[in-house]
């Protein structure tokens, strides 16, 4: 028994006949003095209660029991976030500087709780004995004994009825051998059944790089591996490969926690004795390994691994990981980082000796396929398919039912194919229902290793786009975190040869400032593919597997666009672009792959086919010439269309790179423009119109006003108008906005902030042109050629029905409506409305009539009834240089004040 021990119990020993004597209450026991009774092992506390014959339930209030679940609560509790807050400033800091974490240490980290051994764990048959440990002895026979046997200092125990008997140093087994043979030899009709009791508890040391280094008392049966859990484990410079165990001052053990890490192998956890030290060195050799391994982190070395042993140790490589082309970063004899490679595949790379500082890094293997056809656009099921020896399109699409969708253009599609290892491509068009009506057939493709089949939608505009577009937002919002500030853009025809179709008059919606009417959506999608996000991602749609499964949602020019761009690129001296590009009177017109052998028809077909619009008697094909070194010319072609949609093939010429095909419209063709009659005409309703048609013919076709219309206050909006306005309106803000800024840095002076300048500007935005054009509808019905109008596509007439009211705006009293009255004059509206407030501008009132001409009244006008008509408005302006009275008299004062001073100044001289 240890001294620290002594001490504890012997004022207890002096103390408990009097406790007994008094009971627990009694005040001649302090509260140190129980509290040291509650600190002692259970094992103590129970041998020194049978001592003096003490239930130990009356010493603290609690049972034995409880005494035995306190001692063998968990001694180690997890670290406080205190003290794992500094390791995780240090693991950031390592993760900054592009480290990884080191391996192992989180096993052992913890904080000790307690330092009371553990008591309830079981014996093994090879525990050597010594002093402090208890075995029990139970005898039967006659009679039923059970005795407790201390091993006392000497290292025996006193058997009852036989003597002492010498057991240190023997093994539990050994020493219930002994006994047996001795209760049986020694003690006739006895048998004897031997366990041990309480073990003695040991005092050891942790020293080194231990997360509480210091000494413990642990239980005799404790390990290395426990003294470290006590320890709260290791720092992270400590050395897990060479825990040292000294006795006596002798290194007498090792122990290599790696072997219980990685392989679970506890042999080497070395059983402590009393007095004995847990040394942990400083580390020494470590390599870190990254890439795709299944465990990436810092490891230390023992000394002659080699990188196959580095890899293990991380796990092994992951499936997508090429080992071949791995590389070791490598502090060489100049102390320099250099690059080694390293194949893991081979013997040599394997057998590589790891060196301190190394960082192996196992790379990734690409997302390329090998051997697989991939399929893509107005499909099904989009994706790859295993290529196999003889496959066809067929193949792959078996169906048009059930392997295509209802909107597939089944006349044409695409197969692309690379033609060599620098990944150059070539375009190759077949006839998709021939080929799958008639197997085998010439339209049914034989297909090739890393194929790449492209089915487009017959009609883009009726996609269903709302899944894709959540795609695309989520990629964009991932980008903007990851680069915040990051300039947006990027012309999706750069790079393709200067093919761009958006240089012609139609895809403009203003011409010098002038708007123009647009019947096409190619610069709405200018716009939308203009994105750089979108524009990266289209370029990968081969390699991109959810945009691949949602391929069906692509247009015709998204699912061309990484083809386009590859042809483009590898465009050479020796080697056109092979882009071809068809304007006009064309389902899709735009850019397109220059197919293998592809004639003026393939590229009808591809570009959806000829509009009804299209001119059947001449096309016009234009070719660049590059064959003259000195520079290149323009031909130009005619392209019979008729006998090209008949089949003849002597005008379906052959087409070549850089060609541009012309499908004229229809001499005099439209398609059917329309105007729509609203209001007080017999026959309201839509109405077609040809060219040269007037309104006065389109509201005669609507049978002409009835009795109840009010052709004055008619209603005539023109689309063309309108967009002019908003152009103007756009001119406007921008100007503003210039002015505001040329003031905010040149000059200074009262004028508005910028905040209400900008509000005011935000409003101006928000304002929608509406294209009212002036007409006087009885004079064009009276068929006036002054007044008569050429009817265009989308205007409006509406003829309102009889107006009886003269309305009253602006800066009057009661601002409100009244019955027209022809006796009435301007004044006398406005006098009926209350008169003008103080801050109205009398000079610059005006009447907006109800044909939405603006009329200014004059000096000897107020007196005339002729000039106002049903459904006018008087608009009485704001005054916006009025000053209220007390601001005007203030500057009155001022100036009245300004003046006495300086006369009185001049008094004085």
């Amino acid at each position: 028994m240890n001294q620290r021990l002594k001490r504890w119990l012997l004022p207890l020993a002096a103390t408990l006949p009097l406790m007994v004597s008094v009971g627990v209450q009694s005040t001649s026991i302090s509260p140190q003095m129980m509290q040291q009774f509650k600190n002692l092992p259970a094992s103590e506390q129970q041998r020194l209660a049978r001592q003096y014959g003490i239930d130990p339930s009356t010493l603290g209030g609690g049972s034995a029991n409880a005494s035995l679940q306190n001692a063998s609560a968990p001694v180690v509790s997890p670290r406080v976030e205190e003290e794992r807050a500094v390791e995780d400033m240090a693991a950031e800091d390592q993760v900054v500087q592009g480290q990884l974490k080191p391996f192992g240490y989180d096993l052992f980290a913890g904080t000790p709780s307690t330092f009371a051994p553990t008591t309830d764990a079981p014996i093994p048959a090879h525990y050597v004995l010594g002093p402090g440990d208890e075995i029990v002895l139970q005898l039967f026979g006659k009679d039923v004994e059970s005795h407790t046997l201390l091993v006392n200092r000497n290292g025996s125990i006193t058997v009852p009825q036989v003597g002492p008997m010498n057991v240190a140093g023997l093994s539990f087994a050994e020493a219930r051998a002994l006994l047996q043979k001795t209760v049986k030899e020694q003690m006739i009709g006895v048998s004897a059944t031997i366990s041990m009791g309480e073990l003695r508890s040991i005092r050891i040391f942790v020293a080194g790089d231990a997360f509480q280094p210091g000494s413990y008392t642990v239980s005799a049966l404790s390990t290395v591996s426990h003294a470290l859990t006590m320890a709260g484990g290791l720092r992270e410079i400590g050395s897990l490969r060479d825990i040292q165990v000294k006795r006596d001052g002798k290194l007498v053990g090792s122990f290599d926690a790696y072997d219980l890490l990685l392989k679970g192998d506890a042999s080497g956890d070395i059983r402590l004795q009393s007095g004995d030290v847990v040394f942990i060195p400083t580390l020494n050799a470590t390599v870190a390994v990254d890439g795709d391994v299944r465990r990436p982190a810092i490891y230390e070395l023992a000394g002659n691994e080699t990188m196959a042993d580095v890899v293990a140790m991380a796990g092994g490589a992951l499936a997508g990981a090429y080992p071949s082309a791995s590389v070791v970063e490598r502090f060489n004899d100049r102390h320099q980082r250099s690059i080694v490679n390293l194949d893991l595949t081979s013997a040599a790379g394997k057998a590589m000796k790891a060196r301190d500082g190394d960082r192996v890094q196992v790379r990734a293997t690409t997302n390329e396929l090998d051997g697989a056809v991939t399929l893509v656009g107005a499909v099904a099921r989009p994706g790859n398919y295993q290529w196999q020896d003889g496959m066809r399109i067929s193949s792959v699409l078996r169906s048009l039912s059930a392997d295509l969708i209802w909107n597939s253009d089944i006349s044409y599609a695409l197969v692309v194919r690379e033609t060599n290892f620098r990944g150059d491509i070539e375009v190759h068009g077949f006839h998709l229902e021939q080929a799958l009506r008639h197997p085998a057939s010439e339209q049914d493709l034989l297909l090739l290793p890393r194929d790449k089949i492209i089915v487009f939608n017959e009609r883009d505009e009726v996609l269903d786009r709302r899944e894709l577009g959540k795609m695309f937002a989520a990629l964009l919002e991932e980008q903007e975190l990851q680069s915040s500030g990051q300039t947006s853009g990027g012309d999706t025809n750069a790079g393709l040869g200067g093919l761009a179709l958006n240089t012609t008059l139609n895809n403009r919606s203003s011409v010098a400032g002038v708007a123009v009417e647009s019947d096409r959506r190619s610069d709405v999608d200018d716009m939308e593919a203009n994105n750089s996000l979108k524009f990266r991602v289209l370029l990968a749609l081969f390699q991109h597997d959810s945009l691949i499964l949602m391929s069906p949602q692509l247009n015709r020019r998204e699912l061309l666009f990484p083809v386009l761009a590859k042809l483009s690129n590898q465009s050479r001296h020796d080697q056109g672009v092979r882009v071809v590009a068809i304007d006009g009177e064309v389902t899709n017109p735009g850019l397109y792959p220059l197919v293998q052998g592809a004639n003026v028809s393939d590229l009808l077909s591809l570009a959806g086919g000829l509009k009804e619009s299209a001119y059947l008697i001449q096309a016009e094909l234009s070719r660049t010439d590059a064959s003259d070194v000195s520079g290149t010319s323009v031909l130009h072609l005619p392209v019979k269309l008729a006998q090209v949609v008949s089949g003849e093939g002597d005008a379906d010429i052959a087409l070549q790179g850089r060609d541009r095909l012309n499908v004229f419209a229809k001499p005099d063709w439209q398609d059917t423009p329309t105007i729509e009659v609203r209001g007080e005409v017999r026959f309201p309703g839509v109405y077609a119109i040809q060219k040269g048609e007037t309104l006065a013919d389109v509201i005669k076709r609507a049978g002409g006003f009835t009795e109840y219309a009010y052709p004055y206050g008619g209603v005539f909006t023109r689309e063309a108008v309108r967009r002019q306005e908003q152009l103007e309106i756009t001119r406007v803000v921008t100007a503003l906005r210039k002015e505001l800024a040329n003031r905010t840095l040149s000059e200074t002076g009262s004028y508005a902030s910028v905040a209400d300048t900008n509000t005011m500007l935000a409003q101006l935005e928000e304002l929608e042109a509406t294209g009212r054009m002036v007409v006087d509808f009885e004079q064009i019905l009276g068929e006036n050629p002054r007044h008569n109008l050429i009817a265009e596509r989308g205007d409006l007439v509406y003829i309102p029905p009889m107006r009886q009211t003269i309305a009253v705006m602006g800066e009057v009293q009661h601002p409100t409506s009244h019955r027209f009255d022809e006796r009435l004059s301007v004044k006398d509206y406005l006098k009926l409305s209350g008169g003008s407030t103080r801050r109205a501008d009398t000079g610059r009132m005006y009447i907006v009539r109800a044909d939405g001409s603006v009329m200014l009244p004059k000096t000897g006008w107020f007196g005339g009834r002729q000039g106002l008509q049903p459904g006018d408005t008087i608009i009485m302006p704001l005054d916006t240089s009025y000053k209220d009275g007390l601001t005007l008299w203030s500057q009155v004062t001022g100036i009245i004040y300004n003046t006495a001073v300086a006369i009185s100044a001049l008094n004085v001289i």
